[in-house]
Formats: structure tokens, sequence, C-alpha cells
């Protein structure tokens, strides 16, 4: 135990290093267990409990490595270290994305069913999914959320004032509400490209990163949210945009 924040290099790389080896091993994971899949949609045959441990894997996949700047930032303001106490930030901020698969599991159950009905009917259901998904983009909501994820200084004024004994859980958790808030439209997306479509996670965990850390982040996610608009009129006429549900175009990764 050591008294007086962590300073310099050290306080950066050590909570930032953690999340980003905690991201790589997931991408690992994935990538082994899912990368010669097909694309698909719904709960690809699993369980509950199973459909959990691969949705709590790609999240921290996605997710983990644009966060790590905030775990940094976290770190530095803690005053009495132990071991693990960034270890229980980055949980409980998983635990809040592991709480997001319930509704995700229903979600992706009910649109697995949809993907089987004709195409025009796989269309409608992806239009409908680009289009709430671009019409949260440009919400007042999406901008607070996004604007506390991209300045993170006031939450670890909060931060500091919670009691000691729960403050790395809090926090934690406290992060990970503004992160499902800022980013469930884009996960929402997958339901769209394919529930396990690795091109598409890379591309949206870089968005994600994007619209976090990027000087222009605030404006990128608009511009996400228009195309996904877009989206939502074009696939009428290229099914092939939305392969979870139409069956169209991109296969799995098995070029990996």
């Amino acid at each position: 135990m050591t008294d007086g924040p962590l300073t310099g290099r050290r306080g950066v790389l050590l909570p930032a290093g953690l999340l980003l080896v905690v991201a790589a091993a997931a991408w690992s994971w994935v990538v082994t267990r899912w990368g010669g899949m097909p694309v698909t949609t719904g709960t690809m045959g699993l369980g509950l409990p199973a459909f959990l441990v691969a949705w709590t894997l790609m999240m921290a996949a996605m997710m983990l490595p644009s966060t790590a700047p905030v775990a940094a930032l976290y770190a530095r303001t803690i005053t009495v270290h132990r071991p693990g106490r960034m270890a229980v930030f980055t949980v409980a901020y998983l635990l809040v994305w592991v709480a997001a698969g319930l509704p995700a599991y229903a979600l992706a159950g009910g649109l697995g069913r949809a993907a089987a009905l004709p195409a025009w009917a796989g269309s409608t259901v992806a239009a409908a999914v680009f289009a709430i998904s671009g019409v949260y983009q440009l919400t007042p909501l999406k901008d607070r959320c996004l604007a506390k994820c991209r300045s993170p200084v006031g939450l670890m004024l909060r931060y500091a004032s919670y009691p000691r004994a729960s403050r790395d859980v809090r926090a934690g958790a406290h992060h990970g509400a503004f992160c499902l808030g800022c980013c469930w439209s884009l996960m929402l997306l997958l339901a769209a490209f394919g529930l396990m479509n690795l091109w598409a996670m890379v591309a949206l965990a870089a968005v994600i990163a994007v619209e976090k850390l990027a000087p222009a982040g605030h404006l990128v996610a608009r511009a996400v949210g228009v195309t996904s608009i877009a989206l939502a009129v074009a696939v009428f006429w290229v099914p092939a945009l939305a392969p979870g549900l139409t069956g169209g175009g991109m296969g799995g990764m098995s070029g990996m």
C-alpha cells in the first residue's frame, strides 16, 4: 500500500495497461472461438449463461481500449492504493455490460426469428435497427453521455466523494453506465451486421474509440447517425448491407 496518488508515467501506464491486456485477451478469444463462423444473428444457439460469457468478452474487447484513458485518470485520483483496486474498477465497469447482455439476449432471440422470415421482412427489421441506432446518435442524451466519456474530469471529482469502501465499485459502475448510454446504439448495429461479424466488431470498436478520444469525436458520432439513417433506406435496395438479418453479403472471418 502506498500513500498519495500515482504520478508520472507509472500512474498512466499501469491502469491503462491493465485494460489493454484484458482487451487483447478478449479479442484473442473472440477471434479464436468465432473467427471461422458465418455471419449470423440470434443467440448463435447459446443458452443465456453461455451467451452472457460471449457477450461480456465481446464488450471487453470492444470497449476497454477506449476506456483505458479514463482508468488511468481515475487511478491518479486514488490516494490509498491496494493490490487489485483497478481490477475492481474494471470488473464493476464490465458488470454494467453483463447486465446489458440480458436484454441483448432477448433481442437477439427475437431478431433470430425475424431472420428466418422472407427477405423483405428481414430488410424491414434491418431498416428499423439502422433507424433506431441513427436517430439515437443524434439525440441530446447521446451527446450528454458522450461528453461525460470524452471529458471525465468532472466524474473524477464525483468519484473522489464516494466512501472509500465502495469507491472503486461505484466509480466503475457509474462510468460503465455512461459508456452504455453512449454506445448501446452502436452495439445495436451488430444485430444488422451479424452478432459475431468480426469485421463489424473491429469497425465499431474503432468508431467508439474515435467518438471518445478524437478531437472531433462528437462530429463523428453525428456522422455515424446520419449514415445509419441512410442505411435504413438503402437496405431495401441492397439487403447485403445487413447480412445478419437478410443472409446476404459478408461471410465469417475464416481467413483470419
